[in-house]
């Protein structure tokens, strides 16, 4: 998303007015509750749903500082795989949480199904406090929605143990890791450089953040729809060649199969988001020391370093419904910029921190939890380079969970057999013209 987001803010904020929030539910606004600092002898009680691997020592450490609010964590699923369907139940049911953990990428859908709270006159005054295309992710005609959590940068996680044993270095191109994968392939009939995670939307749209030409846009006062276009088929056919020669598993990530591979090394490399290093961290202990990470593969001849955000990064959004506005955003506000809560966050796995002024936060150059799992190296290094070199004019579209179910569900028949990557791309933008149009909207396409 970005500097251009204000204009297609106001395209979403178009779908909310010709009634397709009320159509979705969303119920009507919540009263304006108690004082934000709540009261000690009476403190406001508040839930919060995220899935952030340990967040509940910084919603402890928020509780210990703020008496007159209670702030109740509840982990669930992370949005795509069920956690963002729940909470629009929630909503619909009068029931949700205060705060929800929610990306980037779905807060306009959330939006547009009626169920963020606007607290602008709570968070008017916090903008500063944060790097501005973040801020701007939970922004829509000019009302606040969302505090911004974490980007998630990409970067290669790699077994820098057996790379050295097989006598290789990590990637620098596209056509350096199609090269390492071969080697490793023959090194090693069981191993394999990465897995094409088909059941990864956001992953794969990634690969073509990277790659170049965004996916979406405004024309005048319509939807542009660009997916098929030439960077995207380039990527595309890079990976279908990536399958067709057996040179990548064809596995989920993040999946039992997958946290095994990881621990035994038939998986030796992942291009994921900075918050994976809790992932492997937590399910492939006994590799600790082995790994390393490198910026992504770069596409050859690209005049410069380029990188993307998985899901764009996550939010801590307020839900409508609550009861307590102000405590809810006075929470958020503090769990995403309050340097000990960013600095317990960031062991923790939640990504590349969204507040601006980073250097309160020791943890960026010293971490005893994260860096001698991966061998000493200072991995936010990586990271900080990734999260600088990001397109932040990316940006999404009010039908994030029809375009996750889409290519999915395309790039899975692709990889067994049933057509190309390319073709998957193909089908899933003509799928996203249909899904806008039955949102009411005016959409154009190109290439």
């Amino acid at each position: 998303m970005g500097s251009r987001i204000p204009r297609a803010a106001r395209l979403v904020a178009a779908v909310v007015a010709i009634g397709l929030a009320a159509a979705c539910g969303g119920g009507s606004s919540a009263p304006a509750g108690t004082a934000a600092s709540g009261d000690p002898a009476q403190p406001v009680t508040l839930t919060f749903w995220s899935w952030v691997p340990d967040i509940q020592k910084a919603v402890d450490a928020f509780n210990t500082a703020h008496p007159g609010i209670k702030v109740k964590l509840e982990t669930i699923t992370p949005g795509p795989d069920g956690g963002y369907a729940k909470m629009l139940a929630a909503v619909k049911a009068g029931n949700a949480p205060d705060v929800a953990q929610v990306g980037y990428d779905s807060l306009p859908s959330f939006l547009v199904n009626g169920a963020l709270q606007d607290v602008t006159e709570y968070a008017k005054d916090d903008a500063a406090k944060f790097v501005d295309w973040q801020w701007q992710t939970g922004v829509f005609g000019d009302k606040v929605y969302a505090i911004p959590q974490a980007s998630g940068p990409m970067g290669f996680y790699y077994r820098k143990d057996l790379f050295t044993k097989w006598g290789l270095e990590a990637p620098k191109t596209w056509d350096d890791f199609a090269a390492a994968a071969a080697t490793i392939r023959k090194k090693d009939k069981s191993a394999y450089i990465s897995t094409f995670a088909a059941n990864q939307a956001p992953w794969m749209i990634s690969l073509a953040q990277q790659a170049g030409q965004q996916w979406f846009g405004t024309e005048g006062d319509a939807w542009k729809v660009t997916i098929d276009n030439p960077d995207t088929r380039k990527m595309a056919a890079y990976w279908q060649k990536m399958l067709d020669g057996k040179l990548v598993k064809t596995e989920a990530d993040m999946s039992n199969a997958w946290y095994k591979d990881l621990q035994t090394g038939s998986v030796v490399g992942w291009i994921g988001g900075s918050w994976g290093d809790a992932i492997i961290r937590g399910n492939a202990p006994g590799t600790s020391g082995k790994w390393a990470v490198a910026p992504m593969p770069q596409w050859a001849g690209a005049a410069q370093f380029t990188s993307a955000s998985w899901g764009g990064g996550s939010a801590s959004a307020i839900l409508k419904g609550t009861k307590n506005p102000g405590a809810a955003t006075e929470f958020a506000v503090w769990l995403n910029s309050a340097p000990e809560s960013v600095n317990t966050l960031l062991s923790a796995g939640y990504g590349w921190p969204s507040v601006k002024d980073t250097s309160k936060i020791p943890n960026l150059q010293k971490d005893d939890t994260v860096f001698p799992f991966y061998g000493g190296q200072n991995i936010w290094e990586v990271f900080k380079q990734a999260d600088a070199a990001v397109a932040t004019d990316w940006r999404w579209p009010p039908v994030s969970d029809a375009l996750y179910a889409s290519l999915t569900d395309n790039a899975k028949a692709a990889v067994q057999g049933d057509g190309t990557l390319t073709d998957a791309f193909a089908k899933t933008q003509q799928a996203m013209v249909e899904q806008l149009k039955a949102k009411g909207l005016n959409v154009v396409t190109g290439g």
